[in-house]
C-alpha cells in the first residue's frame, strides 16, 4: 500500500506586511536616535573636551597648546582648593548622614498607616519639587539676622536670641547643610517608604509570633532588608553633594569670604572669573573622578547581582 505524504504549502508573505514589520521594529531606534546623539555630543563630548582642556594652557579662552599636568600642579597648590575640599567633606558627611537618618525615621513613622499619610507625604516631598535656587533664596531670607528668624525673635521680645550662622565664617557651611537636608530628606523618605512597603509582611508576622519586639524587628529584619535602598540613597545624595553649586550660590554666594566654597564654586570662579580655564577644567575633572569613584562600584555590584 502506498502512502501519500502531504506536501507543505508555502504561503508567500506580503511585501507590504514585511515593510510594516521592519518599520515597527525600527521605530524605537528612530525615536531614540536624536536624544542619543544629543547626549553623546553635549554630555560625553564636552566631558572629553573638558578633560583635554585641563592638559592645555588655556586661560580666558580655550587654547589647545599642550601644557601637561601643569594645571593639576597649580590646582593642588591653591589654598582655596583645600578649603573647598574640607567644606565638601563637612557638607557631604552631614548632608548624607542626616538625610538618610531623617528620611528613614519619617518613613518608619509613615509606614504605621497613620490617617494623615495622604496629606503628610506630599508635604514632605514638596521641597524636592523646588529648584536649589529657590531653596537657597528662601533659606537666605529666613536665616538673615536682620530679616529672618533672629529679627523675628527680637520683635517678639526675645532680644537675647542670636542665630547668625549665615554671616559667621565658622558656621556658614552648616546653613548649607540645613537647606540641603530640608530639600532632600523628603525624597529619601519616599525611597525608604517604597522599600518598607515592598517587604513581605509574612516575615514580620512570623517575627511577631516568635515574640520579637518592634525595635528588634526593625533592627534585625527590616533595616537589613533595606540595604539596597541605603545604597541607592547614598549614591544619589553623594552625587548631589559633589555637584552642589546653585544652592551655595543662592544661599551664601560662597561666603562669607570663602567659608562655604565647594569644588563646584571653585571651578566656576577659576574658569569664568579668574580666567584660568585649565585650572577650572582640572577641578572639574577631579569632581568627575569623585563621582565616578562612587557610581562605578555601584553599577558593578548591580550588574554582578543580576548575573548571579
Amino acid at each position: 500500500m502506498t502512502t501519500i505524504e502531504p506536501v507543505p504549502v508555502v504561503v508567500p508573505q506580503r511585501q507590504g506586511r514585511s515593510v510594516a514589520d521592519g518599520l515597527r521594529n525600527a521605530l524605537p531606534k528612530i525615536v531614540l536616535a536624536p536624544s542619543f546623539a544629543v547626549i553623546l555630543v553635549f554630555v560625553y563630548g564636552f566631558i572629553l573636551w573638558t578633560v583635554y582642556l585641563s592638559f592645555t594652557t588655556s586661560r580666558i579662552l580655550p587654547v589647545y597648546k599642550w601644557g601637561g599636568f601643569d594645571a593639576y600642579y597649580r590646582l593642588w597648590s591653591q589654598p582655596n582648593w583645600y578649603v573647598a575640599m574640607q567644606n565638601l567633606a563637612i557638607f557631604g558627611v552631614l548632608y548624607i548622614g542626616i538625610c538618610i537618618i531623617l528620611g528613614l525615621g519619617i518613613a518608619i513613622l509613615m509606614d504605621q498607616r497613620i490617617r494623615a499619610e495622604g496629606l503628610l507625604r506630599p508635604i514632605f516631598l514638596y521641597p524636592m519639587a523646588l529648584s536649589f535656587v529657590v531653596t537657597g533664596t528662601a533659606w537666605k531670607w529666613f536665616l538673615n539676622p536682620g530679616l529672618g528668624l533672629e529679627n523675628t525673635m527680637h520683635n517678639l521680645g526675645w532680644t537675647s536670641f542670636k542665630f547668625d550662622w549665615l554671616v559667621n565664617p565658622k558656621m556658614a557651611i552648616y546653613t548649607v547643610v540645613i537647606a540641603g537636608v530640608w530639600q532632600a530628606s523628603g525624597f529619601v523618605m519616599a525611597m525608604f517608604l517604597a522599600g518598607l512597603r515592598g517587604i513581605d509582611g509574612e516575615i514580620i508576622k512570623a517575627a511577631q509570633i516568635d515574640g520579637a519586639s518592634t525595635v528588634s524587628i526593625y533592627r534585625r529584619i527590616v533595616i537589613p532588608l533595606l540595604r539596597p535602598v541605603f545604597l541607592s540613597a547614598f549614591i544619589v545624595l553623594a552625587h548631589m553633594a559633589i555637584k552642589s553649586y546653585d544652592l551655595v550660590i543662592a544661599l551664601t554666594g560662597g561666603g562669607p569670604g570663602n567659608a562655604t566654597e565647594l569644588p563646584s564654586t571653585f571651578m566656576y570662579s577659576y574658569t569664568f572669573t579668574r580666567n584660568q580655564m585649565n585650572v577650572g577644567s582640572a577641578s572639574a575633572v577631579m569632581m568627575l573622578m569623585g563621582i565616578t569613584a562612587i557610581i562605578v562600584p555601584y553599577l558593578y555590584s548591580e550588574l554582578r547581582e543580576r548575573k548571579q
